[in-house]
């Protein structure tokens, strides 16, 4: 009952401090429902521009603006392997939308990039700016008003919470996303990390290394740890955005098929031209937000979305604050352990009972808000469910199975993993901090050591090379924060401090850049802010001061005098290398308006 207590209260407190900007996003979706939200206020020319490519029949239906259209956002591309499957979703939608009386165009595409690719690259610089990118994109097919309701096909890192903040400034619109899936179970993650670790220690080749991680990303759909991506797809279930079941069903089988077909016939349902208008920007609220923090907990998420729900709930007028995350973690047990938090991947945590069991677990501890509206309906008990394939062809659902097929997997609330969620936020005399702590063992949790300070990823792996990273150490690596230069994903480092903590060292890393939901055993105080850039502590830190990092307690400092800690100069970094090349110039205006890491990182502002 406590948790209960707890989790209504925050609620609370972030629907009061979120009650102005709230109103005014109310009244603006209200506005755009009631002047813009059909075709009707679109002449001739805008018309006949709008469905030049349509039959005869459909444009005489959309003239006369008496069938739903069905506006299709896509990430689609075939290089990566998550949003590859998507090339075939339009003409599934099309082809169902018809079958529902409705129309379906491709309103636009946006742009998919893939951090796996990227790791350690200069295009690295580039991701966290392509979700307000992909938020903008979705924006201009959205622009058209041709719409009465959306369909998002979206995955990974950027790109789901870039289609959210879309769907949510046009909010008066119903809007329903789609997911592909995963790719089936490949080369275990352990076992590919091990061949990563050894690659660094320069005791396997390139050869050795190139064949482990293709065997463990091997085919169409999204890579099986619990990173980004899959958290994404958590998040889009829990809060409603999916219909109940669809997260994780691998792409190319008729079950993900029927789901496809099902949540099309949906969207078209949820328009205003039926009996269950539901406009997004309604449907999201305080609770729904919640929810996702809940879930993010729950399942030890990326910790990617300590930024990303912030940024998300703003563009709904909903402010979130990384100290509401933090105090929902108190009141939210872990309930899943999926790589890295475990051994075990997505396919495994689906196939132990997934979502619905990990919904209804919480829905019966009342740890989820039930009384939300979702794409489904009113509530979110109707996601407490598995989705299987019928006899005719459809979706079917069963209540989920009131035991795990898995304990060391999915865990009933009662024998939760750990009694507090998988994310934490530090707080001290360094700024602010998130750490994940689901994959670091309770034992490595506090560590307090000499710092080594380096100014770029770069630095840190050179020091490994040479052979000067000996003894305990906290690593620190500054000007990374996202005016410095993007806040790129620093995964790379986890491989150089896994050895070396494997090695007997105790290590940890302090930086203002991000490290994703993929960070694992070595704890990591990430997203440092204020930003090196931003004259921040960070940027005050020497080599050989010693820092305390607790994630027990929640906090990071540096111990030295704070007078003597006052009067020292910030350190400077020649950032003109992070300013051109792979399209890098092109981003020196979001460099300049993105906001704090826990503001939400983005131009857009705040809630």
């Amino acid at each position: 009952m406590t948790a209960r207590r707890d989790i209504e209260a925050i609620t609370e407190r972030i629907r009061q401090r979120s009650r102005p900007g709230r109103e005014r996003y109310l009244g603006r979706i209200a506005e755009a429902s009631n002047r813009t939200a059909n075709r009707a206020v679109l002449s001739c020319g805008n018309l006949a521009h709008g469905f030049a490519v349509c039959s005869p029949s459909e444009k005489l239906a959309l003239g006369a603006d008496t069938v739903p259209n069905l506006g299709i956002i896509t990430s689609y591309n075939d290089m990566l392997s998550a949003h590859q499957p998507f090339e075939t979703f339009p003409a599934l939608i099309k082809d169902a939308a018809r079958e529902a009386g409705g129309i379906a165009q491709v309103a636009g595409g946006v742009p998919a990039m893939c951090d796996g690719v990227t790791q350690g690259q200069p295009g690295m610089e580039l991701s966290l700016f392509s979700r307000d990118v992909i938020a903008m994109a979705a924006a201009i097919g959205l622009s058209h008003n041709m719409f009465d309701a959306a369909v998002y096909l979206g995955v990974c890192d950027k790109i789901v919470p870039g289609l959210v903040i879309a769907a949510l400034t046009f909010g008066h619109l119903p809007a329903v996303f789609i997911p592909a899936g995963p790719m089936t179970t490949g080369l275990p993650n352990d076992e590919k990390a091990k061949v990563r670790q050894l690659y660094a220690e320069g005791k396997a080749g390139r050869a050795e290394l190139l064949e482990a991680e293709s065997k463990s990303y091997h085919g169409p759909g999204t890579c099986t740890f619990y990173g980004t991506a899959n958290s994404n797809q958590m998040l889009m279930e829990i809060m409603g955005l999916h219909t109940p079941g669809a997260s994780f069903v691998n792409p190319g089988t008729p079950l993900r098929e029927a789901l496809t077909r099902e949540a099309t016939k949906r969207a078209l349902a949820i328009t205003a031209l039926g009996n269950a208008y539901t406009p997004v920007g309604r449907m999201i609220d305080e609770r729904s937000i919640v929810n996702g923090v809940v879930g993010l907990h729950a399942t030890g998420g990326s910790t990617n979305h300590t930024i990303h729900l912030i940024a998300m709930a703003a563009a709904a007028g909903i402010a979130i604050t990384w100290q509401d995350i933090s105090d929902l973690s108190e009141a939210v047990p872990l309930l899943a352990r999926v790589y890295p938090n475990g051994l075990a991947d997505v396919n495994h945590f689906h196939a132990a009972g997934g979502l619905g069991f990990l919904i209804r677990e919480l829905l019966d501890e009342g740890i989820l808000h039930e009384d939300v509206q979702t794409v489904w309906g009113e509530g979110l008990r109707p996601y407490a469910v598995e989705a299987k394939l019928g006899a005719d062809g459809g979706v079917v659902r069963e209540a989920s199975p009131r035991e795990s097929g898995d304990e060391k997997v999915l865990a009933p609330f009662k024998k939760a993993f750990q009694a507090t969620g998988g994310l934490k936020v530090l707080s001290g005399n360094l700024g602010h901090a998130v750490i994940k702590t689901s994959a670091v063992k309770p034992e490595r949790r506090i560590i307090e050591a000499p710092a080594k300070v380096f100014d770029s990823q770069q630095g840190l792996n050179e020091a490994f090379k040479a052979g000067t990273l000996t003894g305990d150490f906290i690593a620190v690596i500054r000007f990374q924060g996202p005016k410095a230069n993007g806040m790129p994903e620093l995964h790379k480092l986890t491989t150089v401090l896994g050895i070396l903590q494997d090695r007997g060292q105790r290590v940890a890393l302090v930086t203002d850049g991000r490290m994703s939901g993929a960070s694992g055993k070595v704890p990591a105080a990430i997203h440092v802010t204020p930003e090196a850039v931003e004259d921040g502590p960070i940027a005050r830190i020497h080599d050989g001061d010693i820092i305390r990092l607790d994630a027990d307690a929640g906090t990071l400092e540096v111990l030295v005098p704070a007078g003597e800690f006052a009067l020292r100069r910030t350190a400077d970094a020649d950032l003109i290398g992070n300013e051109f090349g792979f399209g890098r110039e092109l981003f020196a205006g979001f460099r300049q308006l993105v906001g704090r890491a826990d503001h939400g990182a983005s131009a857009f502002g705040t809630a």
